[in-house]
């Protein structure tokens, strides 16, 4: 088949490279509009945008895909399908009318529908996790399904290894659906109407360490925002990122506590060990390292 793809951050843009190499071509790539990045807030590409012009396939990126000049692009590029994945934008009619619209989704659907599968399943501390190809429609992540892979969530992985793990099962079963889609013989599902949950977009609450909940709980959204988007823990008043964290069965008090080259944070059940951070304007740095150099106060706040 003649494709189009809509993508724009990294996992997308991984989907993107391996489904080049599939049997179908890829005519028109889509993604968002050049965004500041960094510390200097150049305008930059997106990962999808900078992946398409590594494999010289055209790439557009509009405001709105809705708009009547991108759906006269893919009909001028002869697409017989438009692929989505973590787009960031939401298709409408005639759009989602004209096209079979073919979304990757990074949970098992109807659970976690939204912008932040993964991490809110991990924030969740769930043992499985997967993809579903389905088919898009008006709704938020509810069209019908054609496949759905199912993986084990490893109970200290973070979002950066799990989401590497269902982008290798998904551009495969993304690939086979649009084989079935080329042949007519494509089968659809509804969704179960019972289990669905959302996913929002992450925001600065989420990012949140919180003493008054269990060092577990703490451990798994520490784990769900690594290693791109951070945990935050105010200490001596300046706010540190919190990458990597065990729960410990220890009970050193609410706070935070530096012996023996461990960094302990006392919560509402026992002590979180933090074993990596990144102080302001720094690099990460592992616990040990930053005890044997800090020379400010260990108080939360």
């Amino acid at each position: 088949m003649r494709i189009a793809f809509a993508g724009s951050p990294a996992p997308a843009a991984a989907i993107l490279r391996e489904l080049s190499a599939s049997r179908h071509e890829i005519v028109l790539v889509i993604s968002q509009p050049d965004r500041p990045r960094g510390r200097s807030r150049t305008p930059s590409l997106t990962p999808v945008a900078l992946q398409a012009q590594e494999l010289g396939i055209p790439c557009v990126r509009p405001a709105t895909i809705n708009a009547p000049e991108v759906l006269d692009q893919l009909r001028a590029a002869g697409a017989g399908a438009l692929c989505v994945v973590a787009f960031g934008q939401l298709l409408k009619e005639p759009l989602l009318s004209e096209w079979p619209c073919i979304n990757v989704h990074f949970s098992l659907l109807p659970a976690y529908r939204g912008a932040a599968p993964v991490e809110r399943a991990l924030m969740d501390g769930v043992a499985e996790t997967g993809v579903c190809i389905m088919r898009m429609d008006a709704g938020l992540d509810t069209g019908p399904i054609a496949r759905e892979i199912r993986i084990r969530v490893d109970p200290q992985a973070d979002a950066g290894s799990v989401m590497d793990r269902l982008c290798a099962v998904a551009t495969p079963a993304l690939a086979a659906t649009l084989d079935d889609l080329e042949r007519g013989n494509v089968a659809f599902v509804a969704q179960a109407d019972s289990g669905v949950s959302l996913a929002p977009k992450i925001g600065d609450a989420d990012r949140e360490l919180d003493t008054g909940t269990s060092a577990v709980a703490l451990a798994n959204r520490i784990r769900a925002l690594s290693p791109h988007i951070g945990a935050r823990l105010v200490i001596d008043g300046a706010p540190f990122k919190v990458w990597r964290a065990l729960p410990r069965d220890e009970h050193p008090g609410v706070g935070l506590h530096g012996a023996d080259g461990r960094l302990l944070l006392g919560c509402a059940d026992g002590a979180l060990e933090i074993l990596e951070l990144q102080p302001p304007s720094r690099g990460r740095v592992a616990a040990g390292e930053f005890l044997r150099g800090y020379r400010g106060e260990l108080v939360l706040g």
